[in-house]
């Protein structure tokens, strides 16, 4: 099961990155602000098995004397589930202007495995530099850095820059190119457009976009495009489910509480 949330997590977090290839204009956001919290379900066959936090602080934060979103992922696994001990931190520093990552972060604890990773990234020199801590968090271990694309989002910060994008031109099967940063390596896959979805939730009904990532071959996904997320068609664009098919039954991320949203 652990193997499963995190696969999960990373391929959801992935499917969330789609930056342009060249970012030239300002970001036009009215979808997000501070103080927002989403809170998911999140199901495996007929159990609850983990729940999910969007958490955007209510302050602004300075990175270099710029001002910054600070937004942190959060997930941990609930009931009997707790056996298997997955609790897992992932935040990053975003432009509120130019919605583009100057720090991110990773605290990852499932199981008695443990990571801590914090990237700075420098967008004018294109490069991205990772601090590897040791299991307790107190020391860098390791530094590396790499080469990176211009504007490329991490695995948060991508989310909010696609809910800044205009969908009403997109028809069925149209695909979006995904810039990413994750694990040390630059990522370049497709998001594809599945259309339109009227869905009940637990906070509404809600017109929402389709969409699904095209998956490499893997052993714990069905299918190449195993991933759908339904986003809202309203001006918080906001995710309110997502479904994954896997090899042995399928995850549900379902929304069950929306706090400080810009539009209500």
């Amino acid at each position: 099961m652990i193997v499963y949330l995190q696969s999960l997590a990373i391929a959801l977090l992935l499917l969330f990155q789609t930056a342009v290839n060249a970012q030239s204009q300002d970001i036009v956001n009215k979808a997000f602000t501070k103080g927002e919290t989403l809170t998911f379900n999140v199901s495996y066959f007929l159990f609850n098995a983990a729940e999910a936090k969007m958490v955007i602080d209510n302050k602004t934060h300075y990175i270099n004397g710029k001002p910054t979103y600070k937004i942190d992922v959060y997930g941990k696994t609930l009931s009997i589930f707790k056996l298997f001990y997955v609790k897992d931190n992932w935040g990053s520093y975003i432009d509120t202007a130019k919605i583009i990552p100057y720090r991110s972060y990773r605290h990852i604890e499932e199981g008695n495995y443990r990571k801590h990773e914090v990237i700075d990234f420098d967008h004018k020199d294109q490069m991205a530099y990772t601090k590897l801590y040791d299991r307790e968090n107190e020391y860098i271990k390791e530094r590396k850095s790499k080469a990176i694309p211009p504007n490329v989002q991490d695995i948060v910060s991508g989310y909010y820059l696609l809910r800044t994008m205009d969908f009403s031109g997109l028809r069925k099967g149209d695909k979006i190119e995904i810039k990413g940063f994750f694990d040390e390596k630059n990522y370049n896959l497709k998001l594809t457009y599945e259309g339109m979805d009227d869905i009940s939730t637990d906070i509404g009904d809600f017109d929402t976009y389709i969409f699904s990532p095209e998956m490499p071959s893997n052993k714990l996904f069905r299918g190449k495009k195993p991933i759908k997320i339904w986003i809202t068609a309203d001006e918080n664009r906001i995710p309110v489910k997502i479904k994954a098919s896997m090899f042995v039954g399928s995850i549900n991320m379902e929304i069950v509480s929306a706090e400080g949203l810009r539009n209500n």
